[in-house]
């Protein structure tokens, strides 16, 4: 029997690359059109971002809320869990992830600023990427085009949308729903380093890139939201 130290990160992985990109696969041609739905929710949102509203301070967050939840559900309890014994512990963090922010979002304690500098730009930056980057990243990297993960279906890309539009809000209750977002971003490029799948690095990236955008943005005294 070989002893405990000689094991590394690979011999405890329960499934193979090809594996795991199969299952963004199946999930997307299961969950189609329903990619079309969360890019005009994300398109919203990022219009929302834009131009800041009085109403987006609640719709926002709660949109996002809804995405979180039906991510856990739909991916980590129905799908990933296929593969993953693990998944079924991760998907109560993204339902409760998705019910903080429905419920910040209802009591107003996010607020979001007229974009008026470079450093703004980083999170509006990272949102796009989610948005129309990350679907791409499995084809640039030798993958099936159809396992690309998409905002709302998938959680990375959630996961960094989110980031990306706490670094844009005023309140301290962002840093509390940053934590699961940026454990997941932890977790996932930890899975791909250990695949040895060369976007390990994009999720915790991203993650450090918000966190960035969070510590350098000037305070403004009160965000200009048009009514």
């Amino acid at each position: 029997m070989s002893e405990w130290w000689t094991y590394t990160l690979s011999d405890f992985l329960l499934f193979s690359p090809r594996v795991y990109y199969r299952l963004f696969d199946l999930h997307n041609r299961a969950l189609w059109p329903a990619q079309l739905l969360t890019a005009v929710l994300g398109l919203a949102i990022l219009f929302m971002l834009l131009r800041p509203v009085r109403a987006g301070e609640r719709l926002v967050p709660a949109l996002l809320g809804v995405l979180w939840i039906w991510v856990a559900w739909s991916f980590f309890a129905e799908r990933y869990a296929t593969i993953n014994w693990a998944a079924v512990y991760v998907a109560p963090a993204f339902a409760l992830e998705g019910l903080l922010l429905i419920w910040v979002g209802a009591r107003g304690h996010l607020a979001f600023a007229r974009i008026r500098q470079r450093r703004d730009f980083a999170g509006i930056g990272l949102f796009v990427l989610a948005l129309a980057g990350y679907p791409l990243i499995a084809g640039a990297m030798g993958q099936p085009w159809s396992a690309g993960e998409v905002f709302g279906i998938a959680p990375d890309p959630t996961a960094v949308a989110t980031l990306a539009v706490l670094a844009l809000a005023d309140g301290r209750a962002r840093w509390w729903l940053m934590i699961i977002p940026l454990l997941w971003c932890a977790i996932t490029g930890t899975t791909l380093w250990t695949m040895e799948s060369a976007e390990y690095l994009v999720a915790p990236l991203c993650a450090l890139a918000a966190v960035g955008a969070v510590l350098l943005r000037r305070r403004v005294p009160a965000p200009e939201i048009e009514p």
